[in-house]
């Protein structure tokens, strides 16, 4: 996913020089190299999102652009200004005109496949995370692996979507969603044992499991009679998520709607 990148100070330092002007005047006067100042607007425009102030945000990435237009950094930011003020289109437009520049581009189109996932068009956000978790130097490819796992859940290929989970949880055994989605893979498949190792795994630690992992919790207690353990987790959903769908399923299995 995307995050605000170093912060720079924004504001131009003018010297003020007395006596003979020099040739080493040019050291404090000159304009940033253009390399340098793309660089910066960037990153300016990264620290605006992340704190939400998409009109700063746009100004500087139209300042990157007008320095290099064939910069795809800059359309990426673009397109996540645009997905984030629910300009879809433009969104969209800026994300595919990043991928046409660099199409080994990985982080964006990581965060392309997100933006289409929001849009519920799943087959092509899983295209995408196939090409994806291909990059072998990607930085975040195991969480690219569970994005692709959360795709074909929603496509209904669960061997398809475990299989991605696998993947993500060799290459970081402590991600938490990869977790908890094979437990709870496992326990449709009836593999109770394999469940309650996942899920143990993925609660260690953890101060506020979500209403997802509760729910999960209260059926593997179920499963194995622990009636202890079974009213600790339904009291724990009821408590924080009493208007969570887990809750309501939870009330239908006790008779309660």
């Amino acid at each position: 996913m995307f995050r605000s990148g170093t912060v720079w100070a924004g504001v131009v330092l003018l010297l003020a020089l007395t006596g003979c002007v020099t040739q080493s005047e040019t050291v404090f006067t000159d304009p940033p190299a253009p390399e340098k100042a793309l660089k910066q607007r960037v990153e300016l425009a990264r620290k605006y999102i992340g704190e939400g102030d998409w009109e700063n945000a746009k100004r500087n990435l139209k300042q990157a652009a007008e320095i290099d237009p064939d910069n795809a950094e800059v359309y990426e930011a673009f397109a996540l200004v645009y997905q984030s003020t629910g300009e879809t289109d433009l969104a969209e437009e800026n994300f595919e005109k990043a991928l046409r520049i660099d199409r080994s581009f990985s982080r964006a189109r990581n965060n392309y496949a997100a933006f289409l996932y929001s849009q519920q068009r799943y087959q092509e956000a899983e295209k995408q995370l196939e090409m994806v978790v291909k990059d072998s130097l990607y930085n975040a490819r195991p969480k690219a692996f569970v994005n692709l796992g959360l795709c074909r859940l929603q496509l209904d290929n669960s061997a398809g979507a475990g299989e991605a989970f696998e993947r993500a949880l060799t290459m970081d055994a402590t991600n938490r969603v990869a977790r908890l989605e094979l437990a709870e893979l496992r326990f449709r498949d009836g593999d109770i044992a394999a469940a309650e190792t996942h899920y143990g795994v993925y609660r260690t630690g953890l101060k506020q499991q979500s209403a997802r992992g509760l729910w999960l919790g209260v059926r593997l207690s179920q499963a194995s009679g622990d009636r202890n353990a079974e009213g600790s987790y339904a009291m724990a959903l009821r408590n924080l998520y009493p208007d969570s769908p887990e809750y309501q399923a939870y009330q239908r299995t006790q008779g309660g709607g």
